[in-house]
């Protein structure tokens, strides 16, 4: 499947689910303080197999083609753990997560599961926004010695401030669909109205200063 038509069909399935919900004039608050005509929790596709399959089905794809030496699959908390388990499931790999920080107690783990340095990793995210909790991760796994492969995720926003973010910490970012994507899909199947577009592209253009 051309890469065209895997990031329309996930568009259409988070929105179909309402994984993704767009709402211009009644705009989200994120934990960030932004106003967002945007929120996404792609956690709901765990409860659709069609969607939960497919996405599965597309990581493992990905990840056979482009990086055949992969030795482990790592997840990043929450929101890619059960994804990423089922993902190095179906690639029979080991499968490690990695929490925001540091456990406060026990053996203060943050990469749970086993790893060896020098092991092949590619990570799976559910969502990248500004990228900083992403690469919190990348940064846990490469002081444990392990070589990232590559991040794929199931959607990004775009923004710049996460491609330079990526570029910067010298690991690949690749995703299933993304914010330019879905708002195409939206805007051509209704989902959408025409004089709703403008406000979701000017967010995209700066988000930390919209609906301000």
């Amino acid at each position: 499947m051309e890469n065209i038509d895997i990031e329309r069909q996930v568009a259409k399935y988070l929105l179909d689910i309402k994984a993704v919900e767009l709402q211009p004039e009644k705009p989200f608050t994120w934990a960030s303080g932004w106003k967002s005509p945007i929120y996404t929790d792609n956690r709901k596709t765990l409860s659709y197999p069609e969607a939960r399959n497919f996405l599965k089905q597309c990581f493992a794809d990905i990840i056979r083609r482009e990086y055949p030496g992969v030795e482990l699959i790592a997840g990043v908390a929450t929101g890619a753990i059960a994804v990423g388990a089922l993902v190095a499931d179906l690639l029979n790999l080991p499968f490690v997560y990695v929490r925001s920080a540091s456990k406060g107690h026990g053996l203060e783990n943050q990469v749970e599961g086993v790893c060896h340095a020098g092991q092949k990793v590619v990570v799976i995210e559910d969502l990248v926004s500004t990228g900083m909790s992403s690469l919190k991760a990348v940064s846990a796994l490469r002081e444990k010695g392990c070589e990232i492969m590559s991040m794929i995720a199931i959607f990004t926003y775009g923004f710049p401030v996460a491609e330079q973010a990526f570029k910067d910490a010298n690991c690949t970012l690749r995703t299933l669909s993304n914010y330019n994507a879905l708002i195409a899909l939206a805007k051509e199947t209704g989902y959408v109205k025409e004089q709703q577009i403008d406000a979701l592209l000017a967010w995209r253009k700066s988000p930390e200063t919209w609906g301000v």
